[in-house]
């Protein structure tokens, strides 16, 4: 008699014994889906067990259940023993780090009398309160009637100023003893700087001077813009970030502080600026590390490997800025700097700019690389050391690629004036790269590279390390993580040997 009830068990999972399907292993569960209760860890069980559940004949029924589930949260927490590794290496060299910081700090930047050249000048804000259009023969009485070559630039500028029309300029200074007081100045027609009525200007004041020169235009005033773009910048860190992004903008408050209050005044002092970059990239690392990204193993690798690729880029500084005889003395703001403080290594703060320079990229780098790491261990965690490795390796690749032409374009994008004078001169490239303006730029471009590229191996195999001699036994309890995975694990499977026996299956050989 043909029976029309539907079988006790879905079509496609016929029970054990009954036939299974082709190329199916039965002693692998393929349900899928987070069941209730699940956490965020990826498992795969895959042993088979009996159900007495009612309905299935026999009481045999095989249970399918494949658990895949997968962490978006916080890396797992690393065992007990290697954060004593780890804290072994960074408190030492934190200590050290606080230590050198007391011992060089500055306790203020060092006085001296102004000489009122460049930025070594006394300045006020001031406000354009008047513009007129004069005669520039009538404004420059004393000029004369220019006799050179019109066709060469000082020619042609000497023409402008004696038949053109110039601008004379009211200015009101704003702060200072002097506050209301009022001065002219005239404005040529070929000045690149043109001033406006209502402008707000920054003026320099030279106390020795006649009283009718004390005060001369220096600049313009631009710190609302500059204020508003910050406060752009602000923002779009905050709205995209969030808390990350706070955290970022504190540190790097924090690294200007550094910057400002003892590295510039150190180097001033006559302290060793390579000494004093060392401790203050140093210290800039920590803060910026941990508090962007957190107190934990995965930052901390990212902090050695940022120390190990920074000690390569002094060393290799060390070498080929005194093998190439940079002096660091190349313009007028470091010649004046030699000059108010002729004790200062400049050759030294070359090298420490150049340490500093790298070490914003150098952060970038590591921890992409250590969360790359971290991120392929958690995905997969029965990978091999070695594959482990290979993999990460494979992420830092491409990211050299980028950030080496990102480097090397923005060196080239500050010292563009200086190509396109050596392009209009048409020297060879040989002559340009041999000037010591250039050669300056070259070495500080190519150790900050080598420093780059080097920390992608570097911080790939200590992560690696790090990850692979994890002991699981060894990690602190979380709370509730540790029910959380039993219960997404299942109950505990059955031995193989209490699964029934004689059916007409086969089981696949592995």
């Amino acid at each position: 008699m043909t029976s029309n009830s539907p079988p006790p068990y879905p079509p496609s999972e016929p029970p054990h014994g009954a036939g299974a399907r082709p190329g199916h292993d039965p002693g692998q569960r393929h349900g899928h889906g987070p069941g209730p209760g699940r956490t965020g860890v990826h498992e795969h069980t895959g042993s088979h067990r009996l159900s007495n559940a009612p309905g299935t004949p026999g009481g045999q029924a095989l249970g399918h259940s494949h658990g895949h589930s997968h962490s978006h949260g916080p890396a797992a927490p690393v065992s007990r023993h290697l954060r004593k590794v780890i804290a072994a290496v960074l408190i030492p060299f934190t200590a050290a780090v606080l230590i050198g910081l007391a011992v060089l700090w500055p306790g203020g930047t060092p006085a001296h009398e102004r000489t009122g050249v460049g930025f070594d000048r006394q300045t006020q804000q001031a406000t354009v309160t008047d513009v007129v259009a004069v005669s520039c023969a009538s404004a420059n009485p004393s000029a004369g009637v220019p006799t050179g070559d019109t066709s060469t630039a000082e020619g042609s500028s000497a023409q402008q100023q004696a038949n053109g029309t110039c601008k004379k300029a009211t200015i009101r200074v704003d702060t200072g003893k002097d506050k209301g007081r009022t001065f002219t100045e005239i404005v040529q027609p070929d000045q690149s700087r043109q001033l406006s009525e209502g402008q707000g200007v920054v003026v320099a004041y030279e106390p020795s001077a006649p009283a009718d020169l004390q005060y001369s235009v220096a600049d313009v005033n631009r710190r609302f813009p500059l204020a508003l773009l910050a406060g752009v910048f602000a923002l779009a860190v905050v709205a995209v970030g969030r808390l990350r992004g706070v955290m970022a903008l504190v540190a790097l408050a924090i690294s200007f502080l550094v910057l400002n209050f003892f590295i510039l005044p150190a180097i001033l002092q006559g302290s060793n600026p390579l000494v004093v970059a060392v401790v203050g990239a140093s210290l800039i690392m920590l803060v910026a590390l941990y508090l962007c990204h957190g107190l934990s193993a995965r930052t901390s690798v990212a902090v050695l490997g940022t120390l190990v690729s920074l000690s390569l880029i002094g060393v290799l500084g060390s070498v080929f800025i005194g093998w190439s005889a940079l002096t660091g003395n190349t313009d007028d703001n470091t010649g004046l700097i030699h000059g108010l403080y002729p004790d200062i290594d400049m050759s030294g703060l070359l090298l420490a700019g150049v340490i500093i320079g790298s070490l914003g990229v150098l952060d970038d780098v590591t921890v992409t690389q250590t969360s790359a790491v971290w991120e392929l261990h958690e995905a997969n965690p029965a990978m091999g050391r070695r594959a482990l490795y290979r993999a990460g390796i494979r992420i830092g690749r491409d990211h050299i690629a980028s950030v080496v032409n990102t480097l090397v374009l923005a060196y080239a994008g500050a010292a563009l004036p200086l190509l396109l004078l050596f392009s209009v001169a048409q020297s060879g490239v040989g002559t340009v790269a041999n000037s010591e303006l250039v050669a300056e730029e070259i070495v500080r471009t190519l150790i900050g590279s080598i420093g780059l590229v080097a920390s992608v191996p570097v911080t790939t195999a200590l992560a690696t390390l790090v990850v692979s001699a994890d002991r699981p036994a060894d990690r602190a309890a979380v709370p509730g993580q540790t029910a959380a995975r039993e219960q997404a694990a299942g109950p505990a499977p059955e031995p193989r040997s209490a699964v029934a026996r004689g059916g007409r299956g086969r089981r696949r050989k592995r």
